[in-house]
């Protein structure tokens, strides 16, 4: 696992306000220091993850963590509430079709401070 030192020094290199404030809240909280480590890759490296994936890989009331974007390409049937860095347009637009839930990560650690009932999806 990467030290929560090499975290630190990822950090100074990032310059999005809302990942900076993202990655601060995750290292304070030991629960979510995994979640820390994946945010702190360079952006290169996150993962981009389309509704379809999130699809076949969830069941329904799932609450499922995304360290990347949210791409729009297929489509979602179940309602699950996700938490990523970004999200497209469209990929919002169908979420609302299902009643599907989207929070930034930031809102999440916030809210769910034992980090439980959090699958990732990378």
């Amino acid at each position: 696992m990467t030290s929560r030192t090499k975290i630190k020094r990822h950090l100074r290199a990032k310059t999005k306000p809302e990942l900076i404030e993202t990655l601060k809240l995750a290292l304070k909280n030991e629960k979510w220091n995994h979640i820390a480590k994946l945010l702190s890759y360079p952006t290169r490296k996150q993962s981009s993850i389309n509704l379809s994936d999130i699809e076949k890989q969830t069941t329904p009331g799932d609450t499922v963590l995304i360290p990347g974007k949210i791409l729009s390409k297929g489509e979602i049937t179940k309602k699950v509430r996700i938490c990523a860095l970004g999200i497209s347009e469209t990929a919002k637009e169908k979420l609302k079709k299902t009643k599907s839930e989207y929070v930034s990560i930031l809102e999440e650690i916030n809210k769910n401070r034992k980090c439980e009932g959090i699958k990732i999806i990378k």
